[in-house]
This record gives C-alpha cells, structure tokens and sequence, in this order.
C-alpha cells in the first residue's frame, strides 16, 4: 500500500476551546479486498487511519492512538513515531486512546498492522505538523524555512541559535496553508531521535501497579452485573430453567433469556439466559440456580476423534488445488523415494489473562460503551444491529485489554450487555468467567495435513505435495461446510518460497461443529507445524542438517513472484512490490540463528537442539530452542534463539518483547494447547484442563535478536509464534527419538 497523499488529505484547523493547532492526516481508502477474504475481518483492508496531533498554546502536545493497546507497547511506539518526524519532546507528548470512529481509518487491531501498513502515515502526520511550525517561524524571523529545524519541542534556528517554542507558533501555523507534500526526515535523523532503539513505555507503570484501567474496571451510577448461561453446544436451544431459584438469590434482581443465535453466526451473541445482579458474585451464584437445560442440537452427538478421522481420511485423496507447479502427482509416482507424514494441530482457545468484560449504557441518545475491544468501530456496528440503533450513536471507549491475540476482535460479548442494558433501562456490565471464555469462544482452526515429497536417485527432493483438511473461518460469515480459502493458505502454504519443479498444494472441505475465529498468527500455525517438521523428518531421511535441508528447498536469495509460486499469493494484504517475499531474509535468519545458538554441535548434558523457521505477516523468523525433559516427562524449552527480519525496528524493546512472548505462546500450543469436544460441547474449562506455560515451564534464557535493514516494516505480533512450536517437536525428537505429529505434546495419541 503506498498511499497518495494530497493537500485535501490533510486536515488543519484552530481548536476554538484552547487556541491551539490540530493537525490530522486523510488517506484515500483502499480497495478492499475480494469476497473470500471476508473483506477485512481476518486481515484488515489495507486503506489508511486518520491520526491526529493537538498542539496547546502552552506547548502540550496530545497525540491520538487509533489502535488498541494490549501489552504490544502500541501507544509508546505510534505516537513516538509522529512525535520524532514531529521534532518532539517525548515528556511533553500526552498520549490519548481514541474511541471507535470512522474519522481514524482502519482501527482493527489484527494481523500485524499497526506499524506494517501505517508507519508512512504515521511519519507523514508528524513531518506535516513540523513544516507548518517551521514555516510559522520562518515567517516570523524572516529566514528560509530550509534553515529551520524541530528540536526538542521548539523551532531552532542553528545559524544564530534563535529558538521558538511550539506553543508560541500554533496560532500562526493554524493560519497557514498546508504544503502539498512535507519531506520526511531521514532514516539517521529518526535513529537520533530514538526510532529503532527503546522507547519508553509509559503505560508500563500503570500496568504494574495495578491502576491501568480494564474491561471490567469502569462503573456507572446504578449499574448492574450480569453473566449469562449460553448454551453448551453451538446452536442448541434452551428447554428449561429455573428463573424463580435464581431469583431467590440474594442481590439477583432479573433473569432474561437472550435472543438465539443463528448461523452464520458472526460477531452475534450466543443466546441463553442471563442472571442481572447488583454483585458479580450475586450474579454468578443466581446462575448456578437457574439449572437449564438445552436441546442436543445440531452438533449434538458430534465429538472430536470422529472429526479428526474424517479429516485424516480426507488428506490420503485428492482435494481442490490451490498451487500447481509442474507434475506432482506423477513425479512423486517416479520418484526413487518417498517420504510421507501427516501431522495434526487440533482446535486452540485464546486464553486470555482477561476474559471478556463490557459496560453499555443504552441511553435515549446515544449508547456508551467501554470494552477491551480490538476493533471498536465493528464494536460499535454490532452494537448497533443487535438493539436497532444507528451505529454513529453507538460511542466506544477502548480500554486497556488484559490480552487479545484476536478473541477481542469479535465483539460478542459487548453486544450481549448492550441488549440487556436495553431491556432493563439500566447500564449492565456483562462478565465472562473464564469457564465461559473457554467452553463458549471462537476457537482457532485444526487441521489434518499429509506431505508428501519425491526423491531422485542423488536424494534431492524434486516433488512436493500438501494435501490439508483444515476448519476455516469463513465459516463464521458463510455457515458451515468450508474448507480452506487462498487466503488461509497464503499463510505458509501457498508463499512458501520451495525452488522446486512439481509443487502441489491442495485443500478440502471440513464441518464446523465450533466457532472458528482467528487467533494470533492464525493458519499460519498449522502449516509452520506441517511443513517445518516434514523438513526436519526429511533431513533426518538423507543425513543433512536441518538448516541446509531447508535451505535447499527454498532455493537460492530472490524475490518470489506469483509465477514461481504457480498461485494467488495473498500476501497478507500488501503488494508484493512493497512487501515481497524475500528468500534471502529466509537464509539471513536461518545463518544468524545458528551462528547465535550453536546449533549443530553440543546442546548440553540433558539437552537436544531444534530448529524451525518461517515467514508470515511480512517477516521472516528463524527459532531454535534447547528442549529438555521435565521431572513428568514432558519437554521443557531450557534456553531458545530468535532471529527475526521484519525489514525495519520502530521499538526494538516492544520487538523483543513480542518475540519472547511468542516463545511462551508457541511453547503453550506445542505442549499443552488442545480444545476437544464431545458430543458438540466443549470438554475444556479452566487452566487445569487448558494448561498454559507456567513460571517453572518458561526458558530460563530468550536470545533475540533483530534484523534492521531500514525497509519496509512487517509485522511483529503475530509473527514470532508459528516457528515454536515445530521447533520443540524437532528438539524432542531429537532429545528423545519420538516423533512428534500431533499436538500438544503431553496429550499424544497413536496415528
């Protein structure tokens, strides 16, 4: 995306109430994409935000973040960005969440965006707040602008050391006409001003001492609490429950049954019966009183095991192809060996610290809302279709989000409090329980996947097939019965880089019994696990290291293109000019990585290496992690190397944070992640039985290092998580001579 930025892009105006300057910047929006990526639920449409930068006669500077913060460290980096082209002092930069509006663009915080799709904008919101107050001073001072710089808060002039504070230039830059196009400064003069380095985390203080604010923090006058018991399996009905037991419950003032939901069900609650109280803990026992119970269903009498045997029957036959490069089928027919594996990833749950909390307050009005949302501007819209509202009546407070990895995108549950807030005439903040997090959310996609590949007579691997049964979520828009789209394999599959003459990649048809819903770093999880333990099983089959194994798959450092791939090549939104796919960072991180490790030589008494890599939300990761075996016989990440190559660091501390916390997320999927369901209902319900990586289980040691050539931006979130946990699977294997195939790891089963 390169947005053409105009005059009549860009917004100046004086604020009447203090005399100061605001700037905000307008890019025309992008074509959105085609159906079958489900417009921009999964991957945001790439079209630009609206930002903006107030400046305060005193020089108080606020700048607008348009994107949800929820550990990422967003609101120190976006607005650090501005306020460096802007010539800024940090400590004087107040930092303001913006609500749900359209005016800010695109403000779904999903797929690795903020930065990746929006850092030009960024850059060139600042950059324009700065030519306006320089061409204020410089009219005042009667010198040329191009002798003027931002220093510090103020215009300097170097030549006779002269200096105006912003404050006292707003007035006039307010009354200027705005330059057609503003000069961005450059990579270095960023690099001064601290871009690419760390930047401070502000909100870090409010984290750790507990005043930042939450989904369930905000009150109202005469606000009441609600939870709701929703039907075990997706779609069944309510056939009883005890209204009158729960109301005898202390503080228990109503009980309502919801609307039912309906397929496809999209962003809409599930239904059930909710229980209002004055106290949350009134409400959660009045529930315990209703005793409902529900139909079977549609999915009733439907379980896990039979679904994994349909889809791993599936993957031995032939599905729709989605990449054909040469003759797979018949080249793996002559081959002088083949090795085959298929490889399970079942369904995942996001797990959140924070399970999902709203307050709404459905008013004549207007209608308030305060949520730890990832996508306030859909918020609002589903708000308003759920009570009959106008969407622009419906204003959405972001608050801070206890963890999102995109279970916060889906708006659900802040449609549930909006509805009741409607019946009762009251403000009604509706809890999740984490039994309700994890038995009622949208669930990431399993899948079944075979890989197939032909060796010629000198062992070199001349064929390469796929087969995958995945659940998709398209589901969720579509209804039931869809396999995976192009844009669900374009990450992993369909862009990975194989120089080789016959590729094929396939995909079939799969039934949703559960929500599908993304989570962070979507399908590209499954396919990383597939493919980065087949090349690890390969190299084991011909004697090579697993680094070089990969790299002779992928062939030589080039850009790919659509042709080499024989496919669509989604690209997480980006055009591959912008954001290509780039094999010579592939073997940049794969060097780096075990240069920095030592793989290959002594892991260590008790230790065993692995390694895996890959690219997804245009970055490219290489892991390897040191595996030991805990006291219960279970593989423990002791120390693990990351080497990623987003193209460019904005915050290199938020960057190694995401990146070990990817290492603590991916060891979670490999060792423990697994949503089973019988008979159409969730088996999982807490930490005890959705176990995730604890105190005593997280590498005593994450090395990370980042590779900075200046370029576009990828993304950073997102990407760290998919090379993990087939990382892990590699190092067992080798630690312990099981192979690992399915996943998790502490829940293994034969086939």
């Amino acid at each position: 995306m390169s947005p053409d930025f105009s005059r009549r892009g860009f917004l100046v105006a004086s604020l009447s109430a203090s005399g100061g300057l605001l700037i905000g910047l307008a890019a025309p929006r992008a074509r959105a994409a085609g159906p079958e990526l489900a417009q921009d639920e999964v991957l945001p449409a790439p079209f630009a935000p609206n930002l903006f930068v107030a400046i305060e006669r005193d020089g108080t500077t606020r700048i607008t973040c348009h994107r949800s913060e929820m550990g990422q460290g967003v609101r120190a980096s976006l607005p650090a960005l501005i306020a460096a082209e802007l010539g800024a002092d940090l400590s004087r930069i107040a930092v303001v969440q913006a609500p749900g509006d359209a005016a800010y663009g695109d403000q779904n915080t999903d797929g690795s965006t903020s930065v990746r799709l929006h850092q030009d904008m960024l850059r060139q919101m600042g950059a324009t707040a700065r030519a306006l107050l320089i061409a204020a001073a410089a009219a005042q001072w009667g010198v040329a602008a191009a002798s003027l710089d931002t220093v510090d808060h103020a215009v300097v002039h170097a030549e006779t050391g002269r200096s105006l504070p912003f404050g006292d230039l707003v007035a006039a830059a307010a009354a200027l006409p705005v330059p057609d196009e503003a000069p961005l400064r450059s990579r270095e003069a960023l690099r001064e001003r601290g871009i690419g380095g760390g930047l401070p985390f502000a909100d870090a203080r409010a984290f750790a001492t507990g005043t930042a604010t939450y989904g369930a923090d905000p009150t109202l006058p005469d606000m009441r609490i609600a939870v709701i018991a929703r039907p075990p399996a997706l779609g069944a009905a309510l056939e009883s429950r005890d209204a009158a037991a729960a109301l005898a419950v202390p503080g228990v003032e109503s009980v309502h049954v919801l609307p039912a939901w309906k397929t496809p069900g999209r962003f809409m609650p599930l239904g059930g019966v909710a229980v209002v109280a004055r106290s949350t803990w009134a409400a959660i026992q009045g529930r315990k009183a209703l005793a409902p119970t529900w139909s079977a269903g549609p999915h009733g009498g439907v379980g896990s095991p039979a679904e994994w045997d349909g889809q791993r029957a599936q993957v031995d036959t032939s599905g729709k192809t989605f990449r054909k490069v040469g003759k797979a089928d018949k080249a793996l027919a002559k081959a002088a060996k083949t090795v085959t594996a298929v490889y399970t990833v079942p369904h995942l749950a996001h797990a959140t610290m924070e399970p999902p909390a709203a307050l709404v307050s459905v008013e004549p009005e207007r209608v308030r809302v305060w949520a730890p949302v990832q996508a306030p501007q859909r918020t609002a819209a589903e708000v308003a279709r759920t009570i009959g509202r106008k969407a622009h009546e419906v204003h959405v407070e972001v608050t801070f989000l206890g963890g999102g990895f995109g279970r916060k995108s889906k708006p659900d549950f802040v449609s549930e409090a909006a509805w009741l807030s409607q019946q009762i005439q009251a403000p009604v903040r509706v809890q999740w329980t984490r039994e309700d997090d994890l038995q009622h959310g949208y669930y990431h996609a399993n899948a079944v996947q075979r890989l197939d590949a032909g060796l010629d007579e000198s062992g070199r691997v001349v064929a390469w097939r796929h087969r995958t049964a995945e659940t998709s979520i398209i589901s969720m828009f579509l209804g039931p019965v869809h396999g995976p789209t192009a844009m669900e394999l374009g990450m992993g599959a369909l862009d990975l880089p194989l120089d080789l003459p016959h590729v094929a990649i396939e995909g079939h048809t799969v039934d949703e019994h559960l929500r599908i819903g993304w989570m962070r770093s979507v399908a590209n999880i499954n396919h990383a696990f597939a493919i980065q333990c087949f090349v690890d099983e390969l190299a084991q089959a011909r004697g090579v290291s697993t680094p070089a194994q990969l790299k002779e798959l992928i062939g030589p450092p080039r850009l790919l293109t659509k042709k080499e791939a024989g496919g669509k090549l989604p690209n997480y939104g980006v055009r591959l000019d912008r954001l290509p796919i780039d094999v010579g960072r592939w073997h940049a991180c794969i060097d780096e990585v075990v240069a920095r490790s030592g793989y290959g030589g002594d892991a260590g008494e008790g230790r065993a290496f692995g390694f895996a890599a890959h690219a997804s939300f245009n970055t490219t990761v290489a892991v390897v992690v040191a595996v030991a075996r805990t006291p219960a016989g279970l593989p423990r990440v002791d120390e693990a190397w990351v080497v990623a190559h987003p193209g460019s660091v904005l915050n290199l501390d938020r960057v190694k944070a995401q990146m070990e916390g990817a290492v603590v997320f991916g060891q979670s999927i490999a060792v423990h992640g697994e949503i089973t369901y019988t008979d159409g209902i969730v088996d999982q319900s807490n930490y005890d039985s959705y176990p995730v990586v604890r105190m005593g289980e997280a590498p005593r040691a994450v090395h990370v290092h980042i590779i900075d050539e200046g370029l576009a931006p990828g993304g950073i979130g997102e990407p760290g998580v998919p090379p993990v946990a087939p990382a892990i699977a590699n190092g067992w294997a080798a630690l312990t001579g099981t192979r690992v195939r399915r996943l998790p790891i502490a829940k293994q089963r034969p086939g």
